[in-house]
């Protein structure tokens, strides 16, 4: 599926068998000119392959919210790679994200008490 799409998200979660599941070989499937969105985690792209297929002009664009190591360090590749979108990965901040982890913390702890 990936050489035809024009945009390939990633939101599968990160075990053995999807650690840089994004590699230099895949890329290179994928379509000329076309974007990776990943939200998932950063260990699932190789980094130092996307930042290669955007420099050679393979890719046309890199996102995502997620990096490893996290945090990033300076001399990360994709600090300084073209043509990506690299934000904090903020889904847990909202007011309703943080009551929702407030409550289950709190269940959590009065469960333990109780027994």
């Amino acid at each position: 599926m990936v050489p035809n799409c024009d945009v390939v998200t990633i939101n599968c979660p990160l075990h053995s068998e999807t650690e840089h599941l994004f590699d230099e070989k895949l890329i290179s499937t994928t379509k000329k000119g076309s974007y990776i969105v990943n939200t998932a985690r950063g260990k699932i792209c190789d980094r130092d392959a996307i930042a290669k297929s955007l420099h050679e002009g393979h890719l046309a664009g890199y996102a995502g919210d997620v990096w490893f190591p996290q945090p990033a360090p300076k001399n990360h590749p994709w600090r300084s790679m073209p043509h990506h979108g690299m934000t904090p990965h903020t889904s847990g901040t909202t007011l309703s994200a943080q009551a929702r982890y407030g409550a289950g913390v709190r269940e959590i702890l009065e469960d333990y008490i109780k027994d």
